[in-house]
């Protein structure tokens, strides 16, 4: 198979698509034979050697929608079944950028009915991350959060998520975002991050400036592991390390499906063109995902 990855660190111009061996599913894993897989930022770090592996074989890819194709045993999943999953690992010889990948059968769900797999690709690794985030600050409807980053993939989902759970939310970004983000569900919005809040969803990575606008006692919640800024004013900060979850990724399909979460693709490459993908999101301004293509 096909499979893009780095065998040095650098620009776009790194990234290769080379001859793989086709992955074998071991037990409690399937093998999914990839439609789309969705370009993140943190290809980008992979790719410039913020994770280490100097020396190594690196793939690329944290989200797929594609097909089942074989199993190992012990799993519920069959052959044919149409869904997505989450690719968890910075450092690894193969990702999702591949024409097949094998993850672990609890990683997966059932696909969204209502988009197709280029839309369902931009799915798992970003609307996880922002749940997970969410759940992390412990907000109770009526409570007040600011989403740094509102426009973005991470942001925009957890501007969705938190509206839905009747959280009176704030959206902070450009200003030519503003009605991007309030159709979002975003009740307010701020360019310049005004105010005070009981959270800080903090997706644009701010640090000290969003945990400013965060009340006494209350709560900041980051999307880079172990990097939220220290505690003040009683604040209490974490930082989500994004994990693989089928059954809560089962949770956001429900959620596609029902009309409260939108899935936002900017454009769609081939995967022999990955490389031209890393440089056009290098250039910034994307909303939405870029998505591979085998």
């Amino acid at each position: 198979m096909r499979a893009a990855v780095v065998r040095a660190f650098g620009g776009p111009e790194v990234v290769e698509v080379v001859e793989a061996e086709l992955p074998e599913p071991a037990a409690r894993q399937v093998r999914i034979k990839v439609a789309a897989a969705a370009l993140n930022p943190v290809d980008a770090g992979v790719r410039s050697g913020v994770f280490g592996g100097a020396g190594k074989q690196i793939g690329l890819g944290w989200d797929v929608a594609g097909t089942v194709d074989a199993t190992g045993v012990a799993t519920a999943w069959n052959v044919g079944d149409e869904v997505v999953a989450l690719d968890y690992g910075m450092v690894k010889p193969l990702g999702t950028h591949a024409e097949y990948v094998v993850v672990d059968t609890d990683a997966v769900a059932k696909a969204p009915a209502s988009v197709d797999a280029v839309a369902a690709a931009t799915l798992p690794l970003n609307a996880l991350t922002a749940v997970q985030a969410l759940d992390q600050l412990e907000l109770t409807p009526g409570q007040t959060l600011l989403v740094t980053g509102a426009a973005g993939a991470v942001g925009g989902f957890a501007v969705q998520l938190a509206a839905h759970r009747g959280i009176a939310v704030t959206g902070l970004a450009r200003e030519t975002d503003e009605q991007l983000v309030r159709s979002l569900g975003a009740a307010g919005f701020t360019a310049t991050g005004e105010g005070s809040y009981d959270a800080v969803l903090d997706a644009a990575v701010l640090g000290e400036a969003a945990l400013a606008r965060v009340r006494d006692g209350g709560g900041y919640a980051g999307v880079i592991p172990q990097a939220q800024p220290a505690s003040v004013r009683g604040v209490r900060t974490t930082a989500v390390e994004v994990s693989a979850d089928g059954a809560r990724l089962a949770e956001l399909v429900r959620l596609v499906d029902e009309g409260v979460l939108t899935l936002r693709v900017a454009e769609t490459f081939a995967l022999d063109d990955a490389a031209k993908a890393h440089a056009r999101l290098a250039e910034g301004g994307v909303r939405g995902r870029l998505v591979l293509v085998p």
